[in-house]
């Protein structure tokens, strides 16, 4: 199967999912029903219904392709560590913009190959905003039916940092400072990738800790546009399918 079936499958896949969401969103018995994990972060009826959409459409599309996701029953290192090639979802990520209210809540589905995300899709169900990458091969933003190539804008100096609505840290200035931001702008989930990735920001860097399905999907369309995602402010790469799939910080640069 060629990169652009599969991406016509995912996005189609994530439409789903973001309907099932939207469904939820929109009925005021539904939307405010939050449940807290163990980890005291939030989990909505959107977040369960969206996962239940994605993980039967890839089960039945890929069903040799395992999968990891938030909602998901987390399979062991030992099973996982050997995977070649495998999804990785956040049903909804942006939870706390869900609860919110404020629209800023994607739809997140990545594939994974040795250790690097290398096809991602973040869908923003309130405004119909389908955001895809395949790295090596371009990325592109499509609003209802319009289709758009994007780019990052590779800016040298007076660079715009997007920035969390609902995780920003003091410890982020000093990196801003070294990358020359005059501007910054806020915008929740995963968008902040792909606001690099159509060059309406230069930089984003997260101090705070993140999970591997927070940030796979948003990488692969930030890189396919010709950006480049580090761990901390290294120049390695973010990789994944770690022991512990809990993220230190990155760097996101156009």
């Amino acid at each position: 199967m060629t990169s652009e079936e599969k991406v016509q499958i995912i996005t189609k896949i994530a439409k789903e999912a973001g309907a099932e969401v939207m469904r939820i969103y929109e009925d005021a018995n539904f939307s405010n029903v939050v449940d807290y994990k163990a980890d005291n972060s939030p989990l909505t009826l959107a977040d369960k219904a969206s996962h239940k959409v994605i993980e039967a459409a890839l089960e039945k599309y890929f069903p040799t392709t395992p999968l990891i996701s938030e909602e998901g029953e987390l399979p062991t290192y030992e099973v996982r560590k050997g995977w070649k090639e495998y999804w990785l979802i956040d049903p909804l990520d942006g939870t706390k913009e869900f609860i919110k209210r404020n629209g800023e809540f994607t739809v997140n589905i990545a594939l994974i190959k040795d250790n690097k995300s290398i096809l991602g899709v973040v869908y923003a169900p309130v405004n119909d905003e389908m955001y895809i990458g395949v790295v090596g091969e371009g990325a592109k933003k499509i609003v209802g039916s319009v289709e758009t190539l994007i780019k990052v804008n590779k800016k040298e100096n007076q660079k715009t940092a997007v920035r969390s609505k609902s995780h920003a840290a003091p410890e982020e200035e000093a990196v801003l400072k070294v990358h020359d931001v005059l501007d910054s702008i806020s915008v929740g989930s995963s968008l902040k990738f792909c606001m690099v990735a159509e060059g309406k920001a230069d930089i984003y860097y997260r101090h705070g800790p993140t999970m591997e399905w927070d940030t796979a999907a948003g990488q692969a369309v930030a890189e396919a546009a010709g950006g480049k995602v580090y761990i901390g402010t290294s120049e390695e790469r973010f990789t994944y399918n770690k022991e512990n799939l809990l993220n230190g910080s990155f760097l996101c640069l156009g």
